[in-house]
């Protein structure tokens, strides 16, 4: 469940290999503090295996960093979680399904599609429509080779493990969740449907994300993201928007420490007018890309 959940919630599939910085950028952002340095590291949260070995400047950037930040502190994830969080807020009452929610019509044109990409929508039949989504989606990333193991958090986690770096959490697995359970059922209906919808065309939509992020074009990704949520402004506050003033003021404080960070969050939080960058600039905090 909690694999589901970061790739979900990484908002994009990206592909990040070494050829990341074609035209000298990469994704990651650099901070000078009063006395430290904070690193910023858009994230993908599900990679292949051969999209290895980073770009040198990020590795050096982690070897620079004495602790880490990343969404969720994925060092002290309790694995019940997320499950317990699914089942006490995402379950349906006894006298309604998921088909009641999104009509006899829609629910056998998302049976359809979930079955193409070998998802039985029948098991999600009691949950509210946000579960099945997150399934979509987990689906979806992995019949294409991407998978959370291979994210850039979980990479970077192995390293700190193996280095004893400390790693914490801007925020925790019930915040995620209680983005989508806050949604009401209807929307919760329409977000099941439009992720079925991308999910045939999932593919080519990768191809051309991934040769923006190789160009290190961040206003085609922050196009992307404005396209990924326009049908979704009420998802797009508080998925986005609200996070990335939290982890903003979060980060601003970190640059009154003399430890240097490494901060590691999705990548399409680091792009667009609400991205964690500008938020960060109208503090007159400048974040240099590297």
């Amino acid at each position: 469940m909690k694999q589901i959940v970061r790739a979900t919630l990484g908002a994009l599939a990206l592909t990040l290999g070494a050829a990341a910085q074609a035209d000298g950028t990469s994704p990651l952002w650099e901070i000078k503090g009063k006395s430290n340095t904070v690193f910023l590291l858009g994230s993908v949260h599900v990679l292949r295996e051969s999209d290895y070995p980073l770009p040198a400047v990020i590795l050096d950037a982690y070897r620079e960093a004495e602790a880490l930040y990343m969404e969720i502190d994925l060092d002290n994830l309790d694995a019940g979680e997320a499950l317990q969080f699914t089942l006490e807020r995402g379950s349906l009452p006894p006298d309604r399904s998921l088909r009641d929610i999104l009509g006899v019509e829609a629910f056998a044109t998302a049976d359809m599609r979930a079955t193409a990409i070998g998802l039985d929508l029948g098991m999600f039949a009691r949950f509210e429509p946000w579960v099945a989504a997150l399934a979509v989606v987990q689906a979806q990333v992995a019949s294409l080779g991407l998978l959370p193991e291979h994210g850039i958090e979980q990479y970077v986690l192995n390293l700190a493990t193996k280095d004893g770096k400390e790693v914490l959490g801007l925020e925790t697995m019930a915040d995620q969740l209680g983005v989508l359970d806050s949604l009401e059922l209807d929307r919760q209906g329409k977000f099941l449907m439009m992720s079925l919808e991308e999910a045939e065309g999932a593919r080519e939509q990768l191809d051309g994300m991934i040769a923006a992020w190789r160009k290190g074009d961040s206003a085609s990704l922050a196009a992307t993201l404005s396209q990924e949520f326009g049908e979704f402004p009420d998802l797009y506050a508080p998925l986005i928007v609200t996070r990335n003033r939290n982890w903003a003021t979060q980060i601003a404080d970190l640059l009154d420490d003399d430890r240097d960070y490494l901060v590691v969050v999705g990548a399409l939080h680091l792009v667009g007018n609400d991205s964690v960058i500008e938020l960060l600039n109208t503090r007159g905090i400048r974040a240099t890309q590297r």
